[in-house]
């Protein structure tokens, strides 16, 4: 099992960008999905999760801005981020928690993906 994570880049404060993270290998389901964040010199930052139903939650600092979303059929999940800040500014990685059997699963993470917010 692989997550890949795209869509970032850099962006003028204001701007918007969607991330994108795709599983791929021998899935057999996917529950919570997750996007973290990690800004040079700090921990990982909890950004927004959604879970399999599709019922999302967000962190105080996004809230209001981002919007999560996943499409169950094709193993995605995808991060809309509206009005960036430069304190946006970090590698946003995917987590998700994969069954690779009915009792068989564990968390993978993707590799990250940069994104950049110029003031």
């Amino acid at each position: 099992v692989q997550l890949q994570a795209c869509g970032g880049g850099l962006v003028q404060a204001g701007g918007s960008l969607r991330l994108s993270c795709a599983a791929s290998g021998s899935i057999f389901s996917i529950g919570v999905m997750n996007w973290y964040r990690q800004a040079p010199g700090n921990q990982r930052e909890w950004v927004a999760s959604i879970t399999s139903g599709g019922s999302p939650n967000y962190g105080d600092s996004v809230k209001g801005r981002f919007t999560i979303s996943r499409d169950n059929g094709k193993h995605t999940m995808y991060l809309r981020m509206n009005n960036l800040k430069p304190e946006d500014t970090a590698v946003y990685y995917c987590n998700a928690e994969v069954m690779v059997g009915p009792n068989t699963g564990r968390p993978y993470w993707g590799e990250g993906t940069q994104v950049t917010v110029s003031s």
